[in-house]
């Protein structure tokens, strides 16, 4: 918890309450199912509730917003949004269904009355969100062609609807198709610890 708290001083009980007890939820579940790597479990909270809360540094989602996880696998950037937006709401969805069964149970553990899980393909998907956020499953490109048609025209954010997908290393010629249309936020600019200097906030409006 300190080091969510060293980034987010503000959280209530109830948040400070959740987010302490996500590494024991997931512990349990990996030592059934590996949903996360076991070496990246040491690491846990930084590699994976931090990262995803590189999010709410970019945008505060506001009360009763529409956001999908696209590709969530155990839940993540989803269920550390979740927590920290409860009066938004989250779609998290994936094409697995072992760890559709994880986030599930996770979010019914802590009570996230603001999140629904659903095994489901990309293209299946018939609804539309205010932004779709993701942690690096595909190429942007891609990505892009997966969601296109289900971000919402309506907006009321400081960003106008779109992506907003975590990914880090080189990133150039991924971004070269979209390069006047996205912008990057160096995550390193938000955290200190040294796992973050290469990893980026993409954002791309797509209305």
């Amino acid at each position: 918890m300190d080091l969510i708290l060293k980034y987010f001083p503000d959280l209530t009980e109830r948040q400070k309450e959740q987010f302490a007890a996500l590494p024991e939820l997931y512990g349990d579940w990996n030592a059934k199912i590996n949903v996360i790597s076991r070496k990246d479990m040491d690491n846990f909270t930084e590699h994976h509730v931090l990262h995803s809360l590189a999010v709410a540094k970019v945008l505060q989602f506001k009360t009763m917003a529409d956001i999908m996880d696209l590709g969530t696998g155990g839940g993540f950037p989803g269920i550390p949004l979740a927590i920290m937006f409860p009066d938004a709401n989250f779609y998290l969805v994936d094409s697995i269904g072992k760890k559709i069964k994880v986030v599930q149970s996770v979010a019914e553990q802590l009570q996230l009355k603001n999140v629904t899980a659903e095994q489901i393909r990309a293209e299946q998907v018939e609804r539309d969100f205010d932004f779709i956020v993701s942690r690096a499953v595909t190429d942007l490109s891609q990505f892009v062609g997966w969601v296109k048609g289900k971000i919402s025209d309506t907006h009321y954010h400081k960003l106008r609807n779109g992506i907003i997908y975590l990914k880090g290393g080189d990133l150039e010629a991924e971004l070269a198709p979209f390069r006047k249309k996205v912008r990057l936020f160096d995550i390193a600019d938000f955290f200190e610890e040294p796992y973050f200097e290469t990893k980026k906030v993409i954002y791309m409006p797509l209305q």
